[in-house]
């Protein structure tokens, strides 16, 4: 019997082709998937395409029991077992990977339960996403699922527990510890964004002039000069008692004489601690003898200079957490411990205790797997004890000196048993020490008494405190602490975010943003700009190049000086790494063509305007989404966002038009020669279209839509009409206020535009008004863009030909092709277009080719230059004009 490629006599599993990742990387925001973070995968399953999961032999055997949790996903049936449903009945392979990617994950204990396969017009190649919380985790938990499936699919038993356990390790090295991560928590859930500044814990919260940034626990009002006095145990001690706070007795030394002697005037135990240091590292806290100090001296000195020799307190360690002045949680923390059943060595009581689920590396779970270090050894040295010693029936040994949850230590809280005084001492401790966020660790046999009237005290304070003890005791409640961190940082009614407006479209999009920009801007606005030529903020340019991407978006929204952001979205940027912002107040669709097709196997304009309307699927429901309603690719998304809707265009009669606005919607269009605004029975007028520069009179029309739409967002962002008005009127086609989009001057005797149109639609637009520039002959300087299929940088060339005189093709963008093979395509096209070739010209270089334009034209004439690196160009331009225009 015969399936597909596969003789199953001739052909045995193991000789299968093998799966190939063609592609993989991390969509770190919304993005052609998912409103979530996914890893993309483009995986070519091979032969595996014929061969769905219950046509392979004990494939799905197999992988149930190599991972039984797999039972738990639901998969499109929606109900726990789905899944295997689907595997039993035959599903395919690109999708087993899918979930294995997610399981995988999940096992790591990164849950994540989002995932899809979508096959594409090549045979077995296929799209996966899935949702990821660590990208590095995540990108590798996709690769090893391809490894895990097909070594199942090919009948052998694929290792996995070594994968979960690099997994943990990626994991642990890029994720957010648990003080971090919670208060990121409870952030996003309030509806604050948050970016990550480093692979650490420095986070922003919110974007712009509204931000707010954090590093764990300390935030940006903490104090540098009483994160140092926390720093310095002798420095804290002496404020704190000179202030009347009970604190042990004690002082620094540097050598192991003066320790010697200080620990026998204050009579043995004492605790030896570095005068700076944290997580209790070189800490001995109960020191009994001269021998003892000896070593634990010797431990401390290596941490730091000076050592800190302080009477040991008897009572628990207790840890007070004080937020913006107020103490929010109090904790009891007891040392790591095993206790004796007569028949187990310590070595296996701490293998057992090490055993609790609960119990993981580092800060993943709730408490740490206790190690053996020198403390342990220490302390199994004073009891005459080893690992290997059995430990007595009942007997409880600790197996630390501190009571830290980073050496394995525990946590109970007992927020609700904190006497009165000592909830006004801890709060006034915050208060003297000057940290907005503040840790006290004190010895105390029971907080329901005054410290006052007890022999605890105070042992020192803690700046950038940790969160675990309190949001995940081991006994007690859980206590939400990162919510008064969130309530300290933005008070009730104070805003997050900044308004962000997002542009995108085939054609018209970077105007559009600086239109948008210099409207803001005239009213008083702080405007940060991403776009293909650079970002901006203000007028100030502060990168140049094409920042249409999700880098550019981030970038713009860290800046703490701007109040609105104007971003353009490309569909490159979109498809390779997604947006880079969570959601906007504003979202603008201009216009879709078939310009791009082909890349990243978007191959239809459908396709390509589900990738760009993720800008309008993604603004906020209280926002606004911007559409053209002349383009039946952009108004489909008029039903599918979830905020309100303002259609723009130039015929107000349009029945989509008039549907809207019976319907209660807002409209922007052209009556009576101006660009009004409609809602209901209300009509405002805002400018007349002739008089609007980027229109040329209204000639224009792509101008009038741009134009048109840019009132569309302003107006969304409750700017005054007079404003609008303004910034319509004083926004020129200039080099200065709009570089490379339609800039006409005189050099010399000629007429020179710049313009940046790349494609068929732009060439058209620019048509419109060619005519009405010159009575002398059209010369274009142009090129291809080499990424594009064949046939749309032939008719690109067909535009091109069709409206110009002479034509002269550089190949400034050749992209993956050969040097001059696009501008042999663009070429064909002008030729088809039926300009004579005596009339064209090749010339590879874009500068030498502007050169040669200038040579050919002749007074009367126009010159359009297409740039593809525009202020270069522009720059290559102004020096030939002022040379040109001085003879």
């Amino acid at each position: 019997m015969i399936v597909g490629r596969f003789d199953p006599i001739k052909v045995g599993l193991k000789e299968m082709i093998d799966m190939e990742i063609l592609e993989i990387r991390a969509l770190r925001g919304p993005n052609y998937f998912s409103r979530y973070q996914v890893i993309y995968m483009l995986l070519d399953i091979g032969e595996f395409e014929d061969r769905p999961s219950n046509e392979i032999p004990g494939f799905v055997d197999r992988l149930e029991s190599l991972i039984p949790s797999l039972e738990k996903h639901r998969c499109s049936r929606g109900y726990e077992g789905g899944f295997l449903e689907r595997l039993e009945k035959g599903t395919w392979i690109g999708h087993v990977v899918e979930h294995v990617a997610i399981e995988l994950q999940c096992l790591a204990n990164m849950e994540v339960g989002y995932g899809k396969a979508i096959d594409t017009d090549e045979e077995g190649v296929y799209k996966i996403a899935f949702r990821y919380r660590d990208e590095d985790t995540g990108l590798e938990a996709g690769r090893e699922a391809v490894r895990i499936v097909e070594e199942l699919a090919k009948g052998e038993t694929p290792e996995i527990e070594e994968t979960i356990k690099r997994l943990k390790e990626i994991r642990d090295s890029n994720m957010l510890g648990p003080t971090t991560d919670s208060v990121v928590t409870e952030a996003f859930n309030r509806g604050i964004p948050y970016i990550r500044l480093n692979e650490h814990s420095y986070i922003q919260l919110g974007h712009g002039t509204n931000q707010r940034r954090i590093q764990a626990s300390m935030t940006d009002n903490t104090s540098a000069i009483a994160m140092e006095i926390a720093d310095e145990k002798e420095r804290t001690k002496r404020i704190l008692d000179e202030a009347g706070i009970p604190v042990p007795r004690g002082e620094t030394v540097r050598t192991q004489e003066e320790a010697l002697d200080l620990a026998k005037s204050l009579g043995y135990p004492v605790a030896v601690k570095p005068n700076i240091g944290n997580h209790g590292r070189g800490i001995s806290s109960r020191v009994e003898d001269s021998e003892e100090l000896k070593r634990a001296f010797k431990e401390a000195k290596r941490k730091h200079p000076l050592v800190m020799i302080e009477k040991y307190l008897v009572g628990a360690d207790h840890r007070l957490l004080v937020i913006d002045g107020k103490l929010v949680a109090a904790a009891r923390r007891d040392p790591p411990s095993v206790t004796g059943d007569g028949r187990s060595t310590i070595q296996e009581l701490i293998d057992e205790v090490n055993s609790d689920p609960k119990r993981g590396i580092g800060h993943e779970k709730t408490l740490t797997r206790i190690e053996v270090d020198h403390m342990t050894k220490r302390i199994l040295k004073y009891n005459d004890y080893s690992l290997d010693t059995i430990l007595p029936k009942g007997e409880k040994l600790d197996l630390k000196s501190t009571a830290n949850l980073s050496a394995g230590g525990t946590a109970t809280d007992v927020t609700e048993s904190v006497h009165p005084k000592n909830k006004r001492m801890a709060e006034r401790i915050a208060d003297i020490i000057g940290l907005d966020v503040i840790g006290i660790d004190l010895i105390i046999s029971n907080l329901k008494e005054p410290l006052y009237q007890s022999d605890g005290g105070i042992i020192e304070v803690n700046a950038a405190p940790g969160f675990r003890m309190h949001l995940d005791p081991y006994q007690g409640e859980k206590r939400n602490v990162a919510k008064p961190v969130i309530d300290m940082l933005f008070p009730p009614g104070s805003e997050s975010t900044v308004p962000i407006v997002a542009v995108t479209g085939t054609n018209g999009k970077t105007t559009t943003v600086r239109l948008i920009s210099h409207i803001l801007k005239l009213n008083g606005k702080g405007v940060g700009v991403a776009c293909t030529d650079g970002l901006f903020r203000g007028n100030d340019l502060l990168k140049e190049g094409d920042f249409s991407g999700p880098q550019g978006a981030k970038f713009i929204l860290k800046e703490k000086n701007i109040d609105h952001a104007v971003l353009e979205v490309a569909r490159g940027g979109i498809l390779r790494r997604g947006l880079g912002y969570f959601e906007s107040d504003v979202g603008v669709f201009l216009n879709v063509t078939r310009d791009h097709l082909g890349e990243e196997r978007i191959n239809t304009i459908e396709d390509m305007s589900r990738v760009k309307g993720i800008v309008v699927e993604t603004v906020k429901a209280t926002g606004k989404a911007v559409l053209n309603a002349e383009d039946p690719n952009v108004l489909k998304f008029k039903d599918v966002v979830s905020s309100d809707v303002i259609l723009f265009s130039g015929d107000p009669g349009l029945e989509p038009m008039k549907e809207h606005l019976s319907e209660g919607g807002t409209l922007v269009t052209v009556e009576e020669d101006h660009i009004v605004i409609k809602k209901g029975d209300n009509v405002w007028k805002v400018a007349e279209v002739t008089e609007i520069p980027i229109t040329f009179e209204g000639k224009a029309i792509f101008n009038v839509m741009n134009s048109l739409a840019a009132v569309a967002s302003c107006f969304a962002l409750d700017i005054d009409l007079e404003s609008i008005k303004n910034g319509l009127m004083t926004f020129q086609s200039s080099i200065t206020q709009n570089p490379g989009r339609m800039n006409i001057m005189e050099v010399g005797k000629i007429k020179l535009m710049i313009d940046y149109g790349h494609n068929r639609p732009a060439v058209d637009a620019l048509s419109q008004i060619l005519d009405d520039l010159t009575e002398g002959e059209k010369i274009a300087v142009c090129q291809g863009t080499g990424n594009r299929p064949v046939e749309d940088i032939i008719d690109f060339g067909k535009g091109i030909g069709s409206i110009y005189d002479k034509v002269i093709i550089n190949d400034a963008d050749p992209r993956y092709r050969k040097e001059g093979e696009t501008a042999e395509l663009v070429k064909q096209g002008v030729l088809e277009a039926g300009l004579p070739e005596d009339q064209v010209t090749v010339i590879i270089d874009e500068f030498e080719s502007i050169d040669a334009g200038f040579e050919m034209a002749e007074e009367g004439d126009l010159l359009v230059i297409q740039p593809c690196e525009i202020l270069k160009v522009i720059d290559h331009i102004q020096s030939k004009k002022e040379r040109l225009n001085s003879l």
